[in-house]
């Protein structure tokens, strides 16, 4: 402006001769003159900054999910060995008794897998789909244990809902691992499944066998994966309490449903 006014002087008002006659640093000085004159100038600028910005950010909510998703693709790669392998002794023992029940756990087990290996993955699944698995698993524990433990399912679901695939499996593995495995007489396990204003409620209490179990790494794997998938997917959305009772153990989680 300094350098070119001088040029169109003369097609100026009384107003702008009066500015066009101030010295440079009377202009820069002149906060009023200065700003209005700037903000042609820092407009485009922040403009672009903001463009910039946004771009990172979408860049940086792509990384994230990139590395959430591999994360939980891990966490299920470790899950799937860790169920197959109980289950697969489950049906070694009955094959070594000559059990006329054994067609029945392969055509279990054979749903099971079909569902584990297909239908998991997607991030959310069907809560309907992951209570028929629930109920193959039961049936194939009932066929191992017989009347060795009581077991009791209630799910009272009205309307489905979207839940992490496998997620509640493990806590029912956990159940059997520690409080039926080990016990000579009758254990017992309640399960209930409720879905109250698009919350899910899933309680587990089992009896706490006397003998001591050795926490190995199936503990590790199960557990500590549940818990990490809690994170990733249900960050704040979700609270996990476990009651850990003399003669009794206790887990009670609550989801936002999807």
């Amino acid at each position: 402006m300094y350098l070119y006014e001088p040029k169109y002087y003369e097609f100026y008002s009384e107003v702008a001769k009066k500015y066009a006659e101030e010295s440079y640093w009377e202009r820069i000085t002149n906060f009023s003159l200065f700003s209005g004159k700037a903000i042609k100038f820092l407009t485009p600028t922040a403009l672009l900054l903001m463009a910039r910005f946004y771009k990172n950010q979408q860049k940086y909510l792509k990384l994230n999910e990139q590395k959430k998703t591999a994360e939980l693709t891990a966490l299920k790669h470790q899950l799937n060995p860790h169920f197959l392998f109980n289950t697969l002794n489950n049906l070694y023992a009955l094959a070594l008794k000559k059990s006329d029940q054994t067609p029945e756990v392969i055509e279990k087990l054979s749903d099971m897998l079909d569902y584990m290996l297909y239908r998991t993955n997607e991030t959310f699944v069907s809560l309907q789909k992951e209570i028929e698995l629930i109920e193959n698993y039961l049936s194939l524990e009932k066929v191992r244990y017989g009347k060795r433990v009581k077991i009791s399912f209630e799910n009272t679901i009205k309307e489905d809902v979207k839940i992490a695939p496998l997620l509640l499996l493990t806590f029912i593995e956990n159940a059997f691992k520690h409080g039926v495995s080990q016990e000579l007489k009758k254990a017992y396990i309640t399960i209930v499944i409720t879905v109250e204003n698009n919350q899910i409620l899933f309680s587990i209490e089992n009896s706490k066998s006397k003998t001591p179990i050795e926490k190995g790494n199936e503990e590790c794997i199960g557990l500590k994966n549940v818990k990490k998938q809690l994170e990733l997917l249900y960050s704040g959305n979700y609270n996990l309490e476990v009651i850990d009772k003399t003669d009794s153990y206790k887990v009670i989680l609550k989801l936002l449903a999807k």
